[in-house]
């Protein structure tokens, strides 16, 4: 009988296959160069995630050096990057000079898509640890990731920001990370609200007039733990244009269950003994009860949308009282005065911000909001 069209691919049973490993294993997933289809490497991340791996896709486009940048501040367990066929001979040379470049000459790369047989050897002399062709089974792709994902260790690195990646990996780890001097940033600003509001393209935004203004920031980005599998995939990053940020921008995915943020004092003292003085955490987002990131943050911004209910929803307890401000995202959508008039009767005199995140709308003015309430931004 013929396969239907929205059938899965490749139908797996989703187990934990990395649960016996010293840490939970993370891959950064990349497509370097202009192929712009990224079907087949999302079906990758999927089946890396139900084999209880996190996944950080880091979205079409990448540079060598966007990817590198990527790696290192996630401080992933390898590289697994794919590109147009005849290009491979080139970007991945640059990548793996980016990785020494950017402090990581240790980081994994695997290689995978259509490579001619005899261009392996070079790519294997280059340094590139592992090369999956087309059709490669499940199982040989866990098993690479495996073999990458070797216990925690100090970074042997000048670095600042390989050593900040890696005390934050011995962190949410529950490690000793080796840093006695924790510091709180000026700022730390909690980004929170319901799936679908827009967060992470509203976090981006803010992160491209930050770095306009000259700034350097950091963010937390968490996203949702598998309570099956324990896997995660955290795609969070791939809203920020790290080809244009460059390192300007410190950006971290981390995966929890619910909302467990023990781990995250430390968190944010390590960024701000690392010299960062505006850090903002983003949420998981799992709806009405999301309130617990008000406790670690100086503002919380809790972002809705229009279409997200009626007034009864407004009234409910749970995430909307927490918030010191509200944003209105997709501002250009039909139901946004309507959701305006709504919050009005909750708000009690806290600030109403409308953006459009996709257009960089209103960002200014939320930052302003956010990091300097009073006066405004000093760096405009």
């Amino acid at each position: 009988m013929p396969r239907v069209t929205n059938e899965p691919t490749t139908p797996i049973e989703k187990t934990d296959r990395c649960g016996d490993l010293h840490h939970r294993p993370r891959v950064l997933l990349g497509k370097m160069g202009l192929d712009g289809h990224d079907r087949g490497v999302k079906l990758i991340a999927r089946l890396m995630r139900d084999s209880g791996i996190h996944v950080i896709y880091s979205g079409l486009w990448q540079t060598p050096r966007s990817l590198a940048i990527s790696a290192r501040d996630e401080d992933v367990d390898c590289i697994a990057c794919s590109m147009m066929s005849n290009s491979h001979l080139v970007l991945v040379p640059r990548l793996l000079d980016e990785n020494k470049n950017l402090g990581r000459p240790d980081m994994v790369v695997h290689v995978g898509g259509i490579l001619p047989q005899e261009d392996v050897p070079t790519l294997k002399q280059m340094g590139v640890q592992k090369i999956f062709h087309t059709g490669t089974g499940l199982d040989d792709i866990v098993d690479g990731v495996r073999e990458a994902t070797v216990e925690y260790g100090s970074i042997e690195s000048s670095n600042p920001s390989a050593v900040l990646a890696r005390r934050i990996s011995l962190a949410h780890a529950g490690l000793d990370h080796g840093e006695k001097n924790l510091v709180r940033p000026e700022r730390v600003i909690g980004i929170t609200g319901s799936p679908g509001a827009g967060k992470s393209t509203l976090v981006a935004s803010m992160c491209s007039e930050m770095v306009r203004r000259g700034r350097k920031i950091a963010v937390v980005a968490f996203d949702p733990m598998s309570p099956i599998t324990s896997g995660a995939l955290l795609g969070d990053r791939l809203r920020v244009d790290f080809n244009t940020v460059d390192e300007d921008v410190f950006y971290r995915s981390l995966a929890i269950v619910g909302e467990d943020y023990r781990t995250l004092p430390e968190i944010i003292g390590l960024i701000g003994a690392a010299g960062f003085d505006t850090l903002i955490i983003e949420t998981v987002g799992a709806g009405q009860n999301d309130v617990a990131i008000r406790e670690f943050v100086d503002t919380t911004a809790v972002v809705v949308v229009p279409g997200m209910g009626d007034a009864v929803q407004m009234d409910k307890a749970g995430i909307l009282e927490i918030a010191d401000l509200f944003v209105v995202n997709k501002a250009d959508h039909a139901g946004e005065s309507k959701l305006v008039r709504e919050l009005l009767d909750i708000a009690e005199g806290r600030p109403i911000l409308e953006t459009i995140a996709t257009q960089g709308k209103g960002v200014v003015e939320l930052l302003d909001a956010l990091i300097d309430p009073d006066t405004g931004s000093k760096d405009r």
